[in-house]
Formats: structure tokens, sequence, C-alpha cells
């Protein structure tokens, strides 16, 4: 039996309390599903009725609102039954199994994280950009990447794509009637323009390529990571960029044993901050825990995608300062901080020298905060660009990669005097397969597991 077909059942809300959950079933026909759950009584679709939920012995489980919806006019195309109850988790799981028992007969099943999505998705009610922007909604931490997603999920970014796709096949059209007709002495490149079609695709590409990328930051944000000599002010900053005191700040060194995280906006983007345990030699570490702490945070310097390295600028640079920076990871930005310039006179300043940048800044005082947010901006490479961004995943990213390179690889075997478009239409082709892949025209159904797997159960 393929249980792809059979009928679905899931609590549709969040786990924990809350005025109202709801139970959501989908399946190809859940009329007697209906009948079996309220004695025959019969549901007029897409219409809300107030009813009673009984268990099978009559006993009342809840009274809410029960919406049938008749596919294909439904979120998964399939039909639906959505039960609108309390939000209780004891009742809802009652209710659950209530329905899953009156659905018995129809092979009615618990529903695997995402599929309810999927469905929607493998019915064409939904490409895969749109399904993975449900999600990214869902999980969306900040209004910018909330409003991206809802642009993903209406459809602009896959709208996009799909032009990008007919401009591709269009010329590749050209190119094979071309070659279906060689006999026909034609300057194909010339009379068609088919080097100034393909130039014009590869900056709408390069476009679309900056716009998922600007969202893709929005999505997954920039893990950030303090690091420096115990008593350097660490915490403070973090407190600073935070806002609160989501640290403990004390004058005794060694205070944070454990890293402490937040994430904090800065003009819409998530930073993920780290704030970890004071580094020193594992000889001047008083105890264990201690040392703990210190072998945690160059685990966390190894996932950084900046590392703020504080600096205590009223007692200036020392040997041990100079030991860390020469440990940590090349190619990872490194931003020196150097702190405390309420008490050493220093002013609040920025300094890109050709061997790192140095932001002077009082996290007490809160001078120079400004300067390290928009560095970090900076380094992020976010712009504000007043166009609306797509929430793009990584893979998303990948097959923008890949399709430029294509179209690169076509315009050079256009620009060759054989012509060579036999070579030039498979590039094409290919560059037509990548940007396939992101909507879903082309997917392995490996990496369709993959993306429903991370959805939450009854979405």
């Amino acid at each position: 039996m393929n249980l792809d077909t059979l009928p679905i059942a899931a609590i549709a809300t969040a786990p924990g309390r809350g005025g109202i959950g709801v139970v959501r079933a989908s399946g190809k026909n859940l009329k007697p599903l209906a009948q079996a759950l309220f004695n025959g009584v019969e549901l007029k679709p897409r219409h809300a009725t107030y009813i009673p939920f009984k268990q099978a012995d009559g006993t009342l489980i809840d009274q809410g609102i029960a919406i049938y919806f008749k596919g294909p006019h439904s979120y998964t195309g399939e039909d639906v039954l959505e039960l609108q109850g309390h939000g209780g988790p004891v009742v809802l799981q009652m209710l659950l199994q209530r329905v899953l028992e009156a659905g018995h007969d129809v092979g009615l099943r618990l529903a695997e994280p995402g599929e309810f999505t999927r469905r929607a998705y493998m019915n064409d009610k939904l490409d895969l950009a749109q399904a993975e922007a449900v999600a990214d909604l869902i999980d969306a931490s900040t209004e910018a990447a909330a409003k991206s997603a809802s642009q993903s999920l209406s459809g602009a970014f896959s709208q996009a794509i799909h032009a990008l796709v007919e401009r591709v096949t269009h010329l590749r059209m050209l190119v094979e009637a071309t070659l279906d007709f060689p006999e026909e002495e034609i300057d194909f490149l010339e009379k068609s323009d088919a080097r100034g079609q393909l130039r014009g695709i590869v900056e709408s590409v390069d476009h679309v390529f900056r716009q998922a990328s600007q969202g893709a930051l929005l999505r997954e944000g920039l893990n950030v990571v303090l690091v420096g000599q115990p008593n350097v002010g660490k915490s403070s900053l973090l407190n600073a960029l935070a806002g609160a005191d989501v640290a403990i700040v004390t004058p005794i060194a060694g205070t944070t044993r454990d890293k402490v995280s937040e994430t904090i906006q800065i003009e819409g983007i998530p930073l993920n901050i780290i704030d970890t345990a004071g580094i020193r030699s594992h000889d001047e570490a008083v105890d264990i825990v201690e040392r703990i702490g210190i072998e945690r945070t160059w685990g966390e310097v190894g996932k950084a995608d900046v590392i703020l390295h504080m600096l205590d600028a009223n007692h200036g640079p020392t040997r041990a300062d100079e030991s860390i920076l020469a440990a940590f990871p090349a190619g990872v930005p490194v931003l020196r901080i150097w702190n405390k310039i309420d008490l050493s006179g220093h002013k609040p300043s920025i300094d890109a020298s050709d061997d790192a940048t140095h932001i002077y800044l009082s996290a007490h005082d809160h001078t120079g905060i400004d300067l390290l947010r928009k560095e970090l901006l900076r380094i992020a490479g976010w712009q504000q660009t007043g166009e609306s961004l797509y929430l793009a995943r990584e893979r998303h990213l990948i097959a923008l990669k890949s399709t430029a390179r294509h179209l690169d690889r076509a315009e050079e075997h256009a620009a060759q005097t054989d012509q060579s478009l036999d070579l030039f239409a498979e590039e094409l082709r290919l560059a037509q397969v990548q940007l396939s892949t992101i909507t879903g025209a082309f997917s392995s159904d490996d990496l369709l597991g993959v993306i429903f797997s991370r959805f939450c159960i009854g979405k």
C-alpha cells in the first residue's frame, strides 16, 4: 500500500497551551471521516460549523468549529478537514486520537513532518520554493525575514525564476533550430542577436542572485563570536549590543564559564552573538570547569562567521592577546575591539589598517557601539536596496551560481569563430536544469525528503 495516498491527520498548532488548537486531516475523500465524527451531519464546504466533538460513545471532548475544504480547493489540493477547538494539549491529543480512530477504516494515519505542505507541492498548489517559504515564514526571527518569506510564499521568487527559465528556453529553441537546419546559411548569432540575449540573461541571473543572497542573510543571520582574555568586557559588549543584561557582568575574571548566546537585530539582520569563556592558558585556569569552558570557546570560534577579538584599551596589547590572535582560523573576518576607552582616554573610532580592522569603544558607556554595528553590516554584505528580497536558502544560491557558470561557458562558445552551437546549446540546457531545481521542476526524491523532514508536524 502506498502511504502517500492514505489520508493523514495531525495537530496543526504549536505544542503547549493556547486559546485555540487545530487538528487537521487531509485525503482524497474525507466525507466518510466527517460523517463518522459528526453522526452523519453534512458539512457544507468552506463554511464554519459550530459543533460538538465527541468520543465514539458520545462522551463530549470539546465544542468547536469544523471546516471542510473540498479538493482541489484546499491547501493540500485534497479534501481537508479542520477541527478548531480549545488549545489545551490534552484536549487536542484526545481529539486527534478520536479523528484517527474514526478514520481507521479509510487508512487514516498520523502525518509526518511537513507532509501537508509536501502534498500541496505534489498536487501543484505550491512549487518547491514556495513550500520552503512556508517553513521560513514560521521560523522567521525578524520582521524583515518574515516580509521576505511572505514575498517568496506569494510566488515572487518563483516568478523571477520562471521568467529566467523562459528566456533560456527561448534562446535554446533558436540555437537548436539552427542545429536542425544547418543547410540554411544564416549567421544565427548575428541575426537573432543571440549574444545580446545571452548577455541580458546573465545580467538578470546576477541580479536575482544578489537579491537572493541578501534574503539568505535575513534567513540565516551572522554568527558573531566574542573572544578574548578574562575581564576584557566581552559580556558587557554582549549586553550593549543586545540592549539588555543577558550576561552576568562582575569585576571578577572568569565569570563567564560557558557560552551565552543572544540573537539581536541590526537593520533587520539577525546576528547570533555568542559570548565565550575568557581564554587563558591551562596553567592559569583555576579549575576543570574553566578549562572546559575555554575548550568550548575554541569550538565556537571554529563555527564563527565573524570573530570579535576583545582587548583592553586601558592596558594595551599583551603577549597573550597576540597568542589568541595567532590561533584564529584563516579566512574568518576578525575585528579587534579595543574596549574600555572610557578609562584609556581614546576616542571612539574605527581604523581599517592593512593587518586588521580596529574599533575603539566603551561597552560600559555604549560609546562607539554604532561603529561596530555598521562594520558588522559591512562584513555581512548588507545593502539597503529598497527592493523586495527573496528569503533564499543555500541550495538556491548554489543553483544560481551553477547557472551563472553554465551561462559563462555558453558565452565562451558563442565567442568562438566556429560558433560551437552544439556546445552552446548544451550549456543553455544545463543552465535551465539548474534554474528548474529551485522551483522543483527537476528535483530528486532524496532532496524532497530532506526539505520536508525539517518542517514541523502538522504543517
